[in-house]
């Protein structure tokens, strides 16, 4: 049973950070397109799934509350401000994408709202990986560090990555559902995203090995974990080729590559840890009867139920949307 729950946990989280990733992404892209047309297009290409996405969000903290309550009592204490935060910012993106239709004189605004909501709730999403890949100050199983434990030049570096890689997604999903002014302008940022992504990456490699990060030793360890940098080196490849060439679709497929690798890189190096080098999954998990009793309700009816809900809905809104259609 506790293997079906840390499959599920890795499946939620996989599928918010790569789903609400792209959307997150245009929110960044947002005001750098070429018109307020070229912004409802936009617009439109997220709207029937972005608030879907963050449901997944929601699911990845219930497992984590019901199969791993101590954890989730750990990661409360530690990452409380920078939840918060993003909290704060993914409300108000929702708030602005809702009120920017509406508005006439103050349009600007909630645009800023969209943009910098977005732009705030992936780089917080970013730091807070990037401390714990860092290590959480843990005494026994008690938080020990302070407010902003999480603020290191390692955590603001991941926070700056993640940004970029959500909005290489983002360039990514509106090649493949925008047509004309908007599907250019995507696959004309998409090389210098890409380009800043693979610095990026190289930059937490360097300052990884300079801080003498857990995870590394890891890497001399298990050599295998290098199977998945080589997954994403081709997958940045072939969406080089396709952005040169114009292809549709073949980008955003490739963004979803990258972050699995990344996400199969960092679930690898940590296990059988759930926070990294300090609490092993085993120790974690909630006791077996509940676990079970999650497991009839969550696990058999409300996670299938959420995966199919999520395929029907892009299944019904997959092509390209009208250019001169509106949201509302």
């Amino acid at each position: 049973m506790i293997t079906f729950w840390v499959a599920a946990l890795g499946l939620t989280i996989l599928l918010y950070v790569t789903l609400d990733g792209f959307d997150l992404g245009v929110g960044m892209l947002f005001p750098f397109a070429p018109g307020e047309t070229a912004r409802r297009h936009m617009l439109s290409a997220i709207s029937p799934v972005w608030d879907g996405n963050e449901t997944w969000l929601v699911i990845a903290g219930t497992i984590l509350f019901g199969a791993f309550s101590s954890v989730y009592a750990l990661l409360l204490s530690a990452l409380y401000l920078p939840l918060i935060i993003m909290l704060a910012a993914l409300i108000l993106r929702g708030v602005a994408f809702e009120f920017r239709y509406k508005s006439t004189h103050f349009r600007w605004l909630w645009d800023a709202g969209f943009a910098g909501g977005s732009l705030v709730a992936g780089f917080v999403q970013g730091a807070a990986v990037g401390a714990l890949v860092k290590g959480l100050p843990v005494t026994g199983a008690a938080f020990s560090g302070g407010p902003f434990w999480w603020l290191s030049p390692f955590a603001l570096l991941c926070g700056v990555g993640l940004c970029l890689g959500y909005a290489m997604l983002g360039a990514g999903w509106l090649t493949y559902k925008t047509a004309q002014d908007v599907q250019e302008f995507a696959f004309r940022v998409l090389p210098g995203l890409l380009l800043s992504v693979l610095i990026f990456l190289v930059l937490a490699f360097i300052l990884a090995i300079v801080s003498d990060l857990r995870v590394m030793h890891r890497w001399t360890e298990e050599p295998f974990l290098f199977v998945f940098p080589a997954i994403g080196v081709l997958a940045c490849w072939r969406m080089y080729r396709a952005a040169r060439g114009k292809r549709g679709l073949v980008p955003f497929l490739c963004g979803l590559a990258i972050f699995c690798a990344a996400f199969g890189t960092l679930a690898a190096s940590f296990y059988p840890y759930i926070i990294p080098y300090s609490i092993r999954i085993d120790q974690a998990a909630s006791p077996a009867s509940s676990l079970s009793f999650l497991f009839w309700g969550a696990g058999a009816f409300v996670l299938p139920l959420t995966l199919v809900y999520t395929l029907v809905v892009y299944f019904v809104f997959r092509g390209q949307v009208d250019p001169g259609a509106e949201y509302h």
